[in-house]
This record gives structure tokens, C-alpha cells and sequence, in this order.
């Protein structure tokens, strides 16, 4: 009964998260991005080892990011001060469009 339990929580929590990305603009969010530019780059990429690179980030991790720096969760007074006026829509479409930027890259084995 736990399994199910824990089972249907998590399969819950799969589809809030596709919720929130459902409704994601790209072209929105890259409107939105200008503020991020001046630390990440103009599309995520950033020029100094000082700021991480969110380009090709996935987009469910960005969001989770911004909600962590809104909700004080993650302690960081530039990026809480970037994100307090920011609506989930704002997330998403962030989200979306840095999520659709080349950037990171995935080792193979």
C-alpha cells in the first residue's frame, strides 16, 4: 500500500511539472531574458566561470531554480532580487527558452 502510495505522489508530481511547462512560450521568454543576459549571456552562455552557464538546462530544473531562489530556498541575494517579480508564467517561459538554447553538453560514454 506504501508503494502505491508513493507510486501515485510521484506520478503526481510528474504531471504538475508538465503542467507548468505546457503553457511555456519560447519566443516569450526570450522577450523575458534580457535581465539574465547580463550574468548568463544573451542566450544563456556565460562568459565568465563566475556564473553558470542555463542554456540546454532542462526546463523543469530551471523552474525549480527560480522557485528556490523566490521562496528563499536557495540564498542568493541577485538572483532572489531577479526573480521576485517573476509569475509562473514568466518561469515556464524562461524556462522554455533557455531550456531551448544550445549550452550545455551531455558526455557520452
Amino acid at each position: 500500500m506504501k508503494r502505491l502510495i508513493k507510486t501515485m505522489m510521484a506520478f503526481g508530481f510528474i504531471m504538475a511539472m508538465s503542467t507548468v511547462h505546457a503553457g511555456a512560450n519560447i519566443e516569450a521568454g526570450k522577450e523575458k531574458s534580457t535581465a539574465c543576459a547580463a550574468c548568463h549571456g544573451a542566450e544563456g552562455v556565460s562568459a565568465s566561470g563566475m556564473f553558470p552557464t542555463i542554456a540546454g538546462q532542462h526546463a523543469d530544473y530551471i523552474v525549480h531554480a527560480l522557485k528556490s531562489y523566490k521562496s528563499g530556498a536557495r540564498n542568493n541575494p541577485i538572483m532572489q532580487g531577479s526573480v521576485a517579480g517573476l509569475s509562473e508564467q514568466d518561469m515556464a517561459d524562461l524556462a522554455a527558452y533557455f531550456a531551448s538554447q544550445t549550452g550545455l553538453k551531455t558526455l557520452k560514454k
